[in-house]
């Protein structure tokens, strides 16, 4: 994928937040950025690279999540997840509690550092991208209206994910709004709560945890 590395969602995609492996392999040409954070495709069905993604509205950071019961122990592979969306979907949320229509978000997956400068304690994030993923809603283009992109690099266009692939179903199951992870997302999940727009398996899931 990247450099020496490749690495994708085990159950995750975006915004997976989670432990990222192998699932999806393409072409790696590079193409024309997509522009104004509307997404964009190529000829066969790829999405174009969203340029100047980290000048967008950033909404979160996870390290070394995972969904999976039994998460892969990586004690020598620590990494970071951060969250991006282009601002149009942003102040569309903030109005609604929802996502609108060709909203994107996007995932970079960064190595997470122990030892460098004065550093002591704690994580930062590397310079190197390990891995980078997309999920778009373009409801005139995808059934489900959402898709996901696996991308080799920032600068390559992504491939699309099946739809069979385990992340939809995740997100379908478990994502606090439209299918996506508004749960780890700070300073949108007040937003969602206020709006009443909290999907009903999130509710049920965060009844059934706090009974614990």
């Amino acid at each position: 994928m990247f450099p020496g590395v490749r690495f994708t969602a085990i159950v995750v995609c975006l915004l997976s937040l989670a432990t990222v492996v192998s699932l999806c392999r393409h072409p790696g040409a590079i193409a024309h950025a997509a522009t104004a954070g509307v997404p964009a495709y190529a000829a066969n069905g790829d999405l174009l690279p969203p340029r100047d993604y980290r000048e967008w509205i950033y909404l979160t950071s996870g390290i070394d999540m995972s969904y999976a019961p039994k998460a892969m122990a990586m004690p020598d592979h620590s990494m970071f997840d951060n969250v991006f969306v282009n601002p149009a979907a942003w102040r569309s949320f903030m109005a609604t509690g929802t996502w609108p229509d060709k909203t994107v978000l996007v995932l970079e997956v960064r190595g997470a550092k122990t030892k460098g400068s004065i550093n002591q304690r704690g994580h930062f994030q590397d310079t190197e991208i390990m891995g980078f993923e997309v999920h778009v809603k373009d409801e005139a283009r995808f059934p489900g209206k959402w898709a996901f992109f696996d991308f080799d690099s920032p600068e390559k266009n992504g491939a699309l994910i099946p739809s069979g692939a385990p992340c939809y179903t995740c997100h379908a199951a478990h994502a606090a709004v439209d299918t996506t992870f508004v749960q780890f997302y700070p300073t949108l999940l007040p937003v969602a709560k206020a709006k009443g727009t909290l999907a009903a398996g999130y509710l049920k899931e965060e009844a059934a945890a706090g009974s614990k």
